[in-house]
């Protein structure tokens, strides 16, 4: 008997082919198909498609899928997602999941963990002991994907024309960015990001420009990807608070393209995240997603794959009068306060050797003070 194991991602669609053994025979790649981005429709075109080239000339017929879909986490998504299924015709059993529990698996099987993932869009997601998940971020790009590519590229837009219209700090973004659309003035973003509809892939493929930025010490592509770190060490903050797992050994893991597009990112959140919880261990995921696809697909082959089940979301125990609590609080890692007094993302910079915080307006990417961090791997 043979399994399918797909990821469908914001920018790319992988699906592999494998025995019972998880030893891949056939795998084939299809544009990304997020379902909340792209609708029903666009999904079933690229799934259908991304299966077929899988199992052209092996004259298999799968006999378990597991598809791990970007935008994919509530029962109406699933109904949604095995209705496509149905309509493509493949009489198999089927297991649909967020695409962030297939990363997870994919990292460290059926381990505690936390996964923060940062591609197109961005996520942490993670799993204790107990078979209870949690998750943070997710709402897509217009609700939040904070520390995203999409994110990234969009602040290092915005900070090109803020540059231009003289309310923003200089920056050489400014002629990467021109460069890259072939524009001669920032006026003529507006054609670009407006009237050729750039997608979100094609937004977060911005994200490499403020690396090399930032590695020429470019001051307001530090703020931004400082900026990034702390939304993405903020989410896995609240997953871990949420599943109680500070006192815990568990992995991090980091999944998505951003950590290879910019490296920093990273390097950064190596840095960081082991003040979170000192028995953690935190490793970038170097296989496809889609092997922990495969995987949770073999499961489900052999009597039921575990899917763990969400602990209730912090919101749901407590009343406008009573935010909930905060995560913990890493060393020299403060939380500033909205107006609810709920945690908001800090910018966390390094001065004289010293992590200290400072708030950072959401139009402002620049750092308030002190030298550029260049991370270090842990």
């Amino acid at each position: 008997m043979h399994v399918l194991g797909i990821d469908v991602g914001g920018t790319k669609t992988v699906c592999l082919l494998a025995d019972e053994e998880g030893r891949v025979i056939a795998s084939a790649r299809e544009e990304g198909a997020n379902l909340q981005g792209v609708g029903e429709l666009a999904l079933e075109k690229v799934l259908h498609s991304v299966m077929e080239k899988t199992l052209a000339d092996t004259h298999v017929v799968p006999s378990a899928i597991c598809l791990g879909i970007a935008g994919v986490d509530r029962a109406a998504d699933e109904a949604v997602v095995r209705s496509v299924m149905k309509r493509i015709g493949y009489k198999a059993k089927i297991l649909v999941v967020n695409d962030a529990l297939i990363a997870l698996q994919a990292g460290i099987g059926h381990e505690p963990g936390i996964v923060i993932v940062a591609g197109t869009g961005s996520i942490a997601y993670g799993r204790n002991p107990r078979g209870e998940a949690a998750r943070a971020g997710g709402w897509g790009y217009v609700l939040g994907d904070e520390g995203s590519g999409y994110w990234i590229g969009r602040l290092a837009l915005r900070a090109v024309v803020r540059h231009a219209d003289g309310r923003g700090r200089p920056t050489s973004l400014t002629p990467r960015l021109l460069a890259h659309f072939g524009a001669e003035r920032a006026a003529e973003l507006i054609q670009k990001v407006y009237h050729e509809e750039l997608s979100p892939a094609a937004i977060a493929s911005l994200a490499h420009y403020v690396q090399e930025a930032r590695d020429e010490g470019d001051v307001v592509a530090v703020g931004i990807l400082n900026r990034a770190a702390d939304e993405l060490i903020t989410a896995a903050a609240a997953v871990m608070a949420r599943l109680e797992l500070a006192d815990e050994t568990f992995s991090f893991v980091l999944a998505g393209g951003m950590f290879y597009a910019v490296p920093w990112l990273c390097d950064q959140l190596k840095l960081l995240l082991p003040s979170l919880a000192e028995h953690s261990r935190i490793m970038r995921l170097e296989d496809d997603p889609a092997v922990g696809a495969v995987q949770l697909a073999i499961a489900e082959l052999h009597g039921g794959a575990r899917v763990p089940v969400y602990r209730p979301n912090a919101t749901s125990s407590f009343t406008s009068a009573a935010p909930p609590p905060r995560p913990p609080t890493p060393r020299g890692f403060s939380w500033p306060s909205n107006s609810a007094g709920s945690p908001t993302a800090c910018s966390v910079l390094r001065r004289g050797g010293r992590r200290s915080a400072s708030t950072t307006s959401s139009f402002d990417c620049t750092p308030r003070a002190g030298p550029i961090s260049r991370g270090r791997t842990r």
